[in-house]
This record gives C-alpha cells, sequence and structure tokens, in this order.
C-alpha cells in the first residue's frame, strides 16, 4: 500500500511539473526590467488575470520595537482609509463594481500590495492601485477604527496557547534582534500610535530604493513600463537599502519556563537554520520536513504524546527551526526527542527517505503554484531573501541535485542547541533535561563527507 501510494505521488508531481513547465513554455520567458530604478520582474501567465505585487523591503528592520505594528498599520490604512482623490467607500466600491481586489500584509522581511483584477478592467483598476500606493489619506476617523481592530486582533491572538508560546519562543531567542518582534505590534505599541505618524512613516519607506514590483499577467512590456511609470514617478529615490542578514546559532541549550493555565503544556524550541541562497538551504528543507514526519511518529503515534507535534523550518533574513508540542508529559517528550535527534545525528536519513520527501517538496511547491497571486509571491520572495527570483523557475531542477549527504550534513550542522520554552504547569517540567540536551553525538564523518561539494 505504501509504495502504490508513493507511485501515485511520484506519478502526479510528475504530470504536475509537466504541465506547469508546459504552460511555460507556451507563455513567454519571465523576464526583468528596471523602471525608474525599480527592479520589474514579469511572468507573462498566459490567461486573463492581472497579478501586480509591489515589495517595500526591510520589514520588521524598518522600525524600533516601541513602534512595532507601524508598518502593519500603514500598510491596512492605504485601502481602508481612502485617499486624497476617493473616501473608503467609494475607493472599495469601484473595486466592487469590477469585482478587482487591492490589499496588503506586512510580514517580517518585507511588505506587499497587491493588485488583482481582469486584463480589461485595468485600465479602470490600475489608478486606484497608484492612489493607494501613492496619496494615501490616511483620515483620523477610519485610522482609528483600524486601530482598534488591530487591537482587538491581538488580544485575541493572546487568548491561542499556539500564538502565546511561540511569541514567547522568538522573543526570548531573538532578544534585543529584529526577529523578536511582531510585524502585527503589540497592543501596548500598536495602542500610542497615530494617524499622522503613521502617515510619516509610511513616507519614510516609500522610496524606489525599496520597492520590487512583481507582475504576473499576459501584458505586453510596453504596457508594464508605461504603468510602472506612472505609478512610481512621484516616488522619491531614497537611500540605498541594504538588508541585514542574522544567523540565529544558540550557544548552549537553555529553558526558560512560564507558569500557565491551560489544559494541556506548550513546548517550543528554537534552533539554527541556513541563509537562503546558501548551498546548504535545500538540503536542510529536505532534512527538516523527514524530520517533522520522524517526530510525527515516535511523538505521535508510537508514544502517544501529543495530538499535532511540528517541526518548521522558517527561511527568512533570519533563519531558525522550530520544533513544537502539547503534550500533558512534558518530561516524556523531552526524552523521546532526544533520543530522535541522536538516531539521526548518528544515523543520518535514508535514501528513500530523502527521495520521497524530494517528490512530496516539488509536488506541493507546484500546487501551490497555480494561480497568479501564488507566482507572484514566490517570485517576490525569491528576489528578497535569494536576490535570486529565477530561483521560483527552476526549484525542481535545484532540487534533484540535493543528494542524501548533502542532507545528512545540512541537518548535523544546524540542529545542535536548542532554545526551550515552556507554557504551562510548570510542577510538571524538569528544566535539566532541556537544558542537558541529548549526549553529544554527530553524524561520523565518513558518512557525510562523500559528495561534500564545499
Amino acid at each position: 500500500m505504501r509504495m502504490q501510494s508513493f507511485i501515485k505521488k511520484l506519478t502526479g508531481a510528475l504530470l504536475l511539473a509537466a504541465s506547469f513547465y508546459t504552460a511555460l513554455a507556451q507563455n513567454k520567458p519571465a523576464y526583468e526590467m528596471t523602471v525608474n530604478g525599480i527592479k520589474v520582474i514579469v511572468q507573462p501567465s498566459g490567461n486573463e488575470i492581472v497579478q501586480v505585487l509591489t515589495v517595500i523591503k526591510g520589514g520588521v528592520q524598518n522600525y524600533p520595537a516601541d513602534q512595532a505594528g507601524i508598518e502593519s498599520l500603514a500598510i491596512t490604512a492605504l485601502t481602508e482609509c481612502g485617499t486624497k482623490k476617493d473616501s473608503k467607500n467609494s475607493f472599495k466600491d469601484k473595486l466592487d463594481k469590477v469585482s478587482a481586489e487591492i490589499g496588503g500584509s506586512a510580514g517580517m522581511d518585507y511588505s506587499s500590495v497587491t493588485l488583482n483584477c481582469i486584463k480589461s478592467d485595468l485600465d479602470q483598476v490600475w489608478p486606484l492601485y497608484v492612489d493607494a500606493l501613492t496619496i494615501p489619506l490616511f483620515d483620523s476617523g477610519e485610522f482609528g477604527r483600524i486601530k482598534q481592530d488591530a487591537i482587538s486582533s491581538l488580544k485575541s491572538q493572546a487568548s491561542r496557547p499556539d500564538f502565546a508560546i511561540s511569541k514567547m519562543a522568538r522573543e526570548t531567542a531573538f532578544k534585543g534582534k529584529d526577529y523578536a518582534k511582531s510585524p502585527t505590534g503589540e497592543e501596548e505599541t500598536i495602542s500610542k500610535l497615530t494617524a499622522p505618524e503613521t502617515k510619516a512613516y509610511y513616507s519614510s519607506i516609500l522610496t524606489r530604493s525599496r520597492l520590487l514590483i512583481v507582475v504576473v499577467a499576459e501584458l505586453d512590456r510596453v504596457t508594464i513600463e508605461k504603468k510602472v511609470k506612472e505609478l512610481t514617478e512621484n516616488i522619491p529615490e531614497g537611500k540605498p537599502v541594504k538588508l541585514s542578514r542574522y544567523n540565529y546559532v544558540p550557544a548552549r541549550n537553555t529553558f526558560t519556563e512560564e507558569k500557565k493555565a491551560v489544559a494541556t503544556n506548550y513546548i517550543q524550541g528554537i534552533t539554527s537554520g541556513p541563509q537562503p541562497g546558501t548551498a546548504d538551504f535545500n538540503a536542510f528543507a529536505i532534512a527538516m520536513n523527514i524530520f517533522y514526519d520522524r517526530q510525527f511518529l515516535e511523538v505521535r503515534t508510537n508514544n502517544g504524546l501529543s495530538y499535532a507535534p511540528q517541526t518548521r523550518f522558517n527561511g527568512g533574513l533570519t533563519p531558525y527551526t522550530q520544533i513544537m508540542v502539547s503534550t500533558t508529559n512534558p518530561d516524556k517528550y523531552i526524552s523521546v526527542l532526544n533520543n530522535l535527534l541522536v538516531k539521526t545525528h548518528t544515523e543520518g536519513f535514508k535514501p528513500e527517505e530523502v527521495k520521497n520527501t524530494k517528490t512530496g517538496y516539488v509536488t506541493s511547491f507546484y500546487y501551490k503554484m497555480e494561480t497568479n497571486a501564488a507566482q507572484a509571491a514566490s517570485l517576490a520572495s525569491n528576489e528578497i531573501l535569494f536576490s535570486d527570483w529565477r530561483r521560483s523557475l527552476r526549484i525542481n531542477d535545484d532540487l534533484k541535485k540535493v543528494t542524501v549527504d548533502d542532507v545528512n550534513r545540512a541537518f548535523n550542522k544546524y540542529v545542535k542547541d536548542i532554545t526551550w520554552v515552556y507554557q504551562g504547569d510548570t510542577s510538571k517540567v524538569n528544566p535539566s533535561l532541556y537544558t542537558d540536551g541529548p549526549p553529544n553525538s554527530k553524524l561520523p564523518d565518513s558518512r557525510i563527507n562523500n559528495g561534500n561539494k564545499n
């Protein structure tokens, strides 16, 4: 049954990859150009949907901790507070008439403002997109509303144990660093922000030097260039922007606990990960996908310690890995996990595991690329994080080059000491089991040197 399942997955992945590349081959190739000093990435779509994504680089690097959330509020205000030409209701009514969408979001490494419409409606929608980005109103009344909505959302999130433990983990691991900030801010920081202050902040980051524009649409180059010039002609050039990259490498195992009345106990560990664009990145992504399955099998299936243990690799400008679980028996959990870490470090991953996981990874990637919006987001993230938007188009070929040795070496290199945090019944946990960690173990050099490309 497992072999049949794998064959179905492999067949599906091959068919999906074939259809994806066939679609690309039928369209004009993706390309880039520079308009008013801004890189513009264009992916012809072969359909009637226009997806435009304007990226503002920097994310949490753009503001101090006491202004956390200001960029998120600013991006929301672009479409929720109206523009100098349209009130909020007028702006939304014009979009609704043609079923178009303009919206935005703020993230750890960048923010984005998107446009989605039918090609035939672009001339009606484009002026609204330009106005939202370049002449937003920041009406004080509407701003007060979106600020209150943001505070309500933060209160709701704080009541969710999985959100609370992740917040605690980031703030502990990245204390004093940019990644300790949350793009959505804190109730305390959001409540102090004013419309004039937020407008001034937005004006400071709306510079050509911070912008990247991605277009996924069947539009000719002249049309795209004309519209981007219209969008950016009044945006100042600004100072050159160099995004900082930070590698989180815990010096030792640590454990921080917080007594909390929750139905079960929540545990999260944060450890290292490779920078986007380095030789280890793809191999480590595969390693952590396999480790996700291994932890699930050991923790839930074999020992019944948790309903949904998880492992996640966050490959941003500060890459890090999360190991997460909720359990009534935290000490038994860490014993099982430590044994699993020792086994993985000393025995490595099996060729069949790597082969199957690469297939699943590619399948998942291509399923996600079915929409113009997903393609635009992928092109943007690869350009910001990897400085290589073309990676989005060649991921299948890149993964073919990843060997079992690469995967084993990456896991051993980055999964070492762990920053643990705990929320729940502190009488049920022995911190020393977490700080002592597993015995020193690593894959023998003879098992990881073959095929070493360093």
